[in-house]
């Protein structure tokens, strides 16, 4: 029986929020083991002077425990 679990993570991105996905899954498999899934829980923009300096997105990341 496997054991998963869940940890989050929050990462940014000037290009979009694709982009800011990608980056955060991409580091979260640099430094985790057996990750399996992750799902978006929230989206949001830095603003400079009411243009969008960052797209951010806050991750829920899974991966399986060592046994």
């Amino acid at each position: 029986m496997s054991v998963a679990r869940v940890t989050e993570i929050c990462a940014g991105s000037p290009k979009g929020f694709e982009d800011a996905i990608r980056k955060g899954i991409e580091r979260a498999d640099k430094t985790l083991d057996n990750v399996t899934g992750a799902w978006i829980q929230d989206q949001e923009v830095v603003l400079d002077n009411g243009a969008i300096k960052e797209f951010r997105v806050h991750l829920k990341v899974t991966f399986i425990l060592k046994d």
